[in-house]
């Protein structure tokens, strides 16, 4: 199922909801995480897509699914989905913000979304940061009122390269990446005393997922699955700790032991000189 060699971490008895699991890199972590173990929350307003996915896990034989409908910019859809999945899978240890408006695709502009400011459609930006941003503190909201209540939880936001957030035409997605990023260090300060950790989690790269994409001359795209080794060490326990890091997926080295690769693989917050992220190895 994989390409990228897995670190031997086990994600047995962990339930992970991943938002935007229909496609993508969204159905490639949901993938991962089934293989190595895990229950995945497969959650989308794509039911059909949602599906697709659930049956290429069930079909594997590793991990469990479950599909649950929602619309990450309704904060009742994003509470539903957390009750759905404690009746469904009797808990709730992981949430992956990975639901997003992408930059190119249906309903955008057929050359992307990266466009000056006096070209770039005022909807589309809205939509955009209504989605990303709105949409992501929702989602990230009702699963932490959960893990207040159960005393310990963890997050993990899917964002991008720092390129993205000062290069010229990106926006409104690279100013939604930024806000993400942003918002991931002031939550992590903000739930460090809480045993919620707060993390971000980017390719390092362009990945060969979106069949929209039209890759440069010369460019070379990372595998889908490259974040797929950090995301299952960050969703384990091994990981307890960690909060208010960066962490790159093409960085990863399956060489080293896991927490020594996160550690590799951890990039300084683009916000901040002193990272509040630390973990021993």
């Amino acid at each position: 199922m994989s390409k990228m060699p897995l670190p031997d971490v086990k994600l047995d008895d962990r339930v992970v909801i991943m938002t935007g699991a229909d496609r993508g890199l969204g159905r490639v972590m949901a993938l991962g995480l089934a293989e190595a173990g895990a229950t995945v929350v497969l959650a989308s307003p794509a039911l059909q897509g949602l599906k697709a996915v659930a049956a290429e896990i069930e079909a594997s034989g590793k991990g469990k699914a479950i599909t649950c409908f929602v619309d990450i910019t309704d904060l009742n859809s994003c509470r539903t989905l957390v009750q759905e999945t404690i009746t469904k899978a009797g808990r709730l240890d992981v949430l992956v913000n990975n639901a997003r408006r992408m930059h190119v695709g249906p309903g955008l502009p057929p050359r992307g979304n990266s466009l000056p400011i006096d070209e770039t459609d005022p909807e589309i930006y809205r939509e955009t940061v209504t989605v990303n941003v709105i949409g992501t503190f929702f989602m990230t909201r009702a699963a932490v009122e959960h893990f207040l209540g159960q005393g310990e939880g963890k997050i993990i936001n899917i964002t991008t390269s720092a390129r993205h957030f000062y290069r010229k035409h990106e926006s409104p997605y690279g100013v939604t990446k930024a806000g993400l990023e942003a918002s991931t260090q002031i939550w992590a300060r903000d739930l460090e005393s809480k045993n919620i950790s707060m993390n971000s989690l980017l390719p390092g790269g362009s990945t060969d997922t979106d069949p929209n994409r039209q890759g440069k001359p010369g460019e070379v795209l990372l595998a889908g699955d490259v974040m797929n080794p950090l995301l299952i060490w960050l969703a384990s326990t091994q990981s307890d700790g960690v909060t208010g890091c960066r962490f790159v997926g093409n960085k990863w080295d399956s060489s080293l032991p896991p927490a020594q690769a996160a550690q590799v693989a951890r990039e300084e917050p683009v916000f901040r000189d002193q990272p509040l992220g630390t973990f021993d190895l």
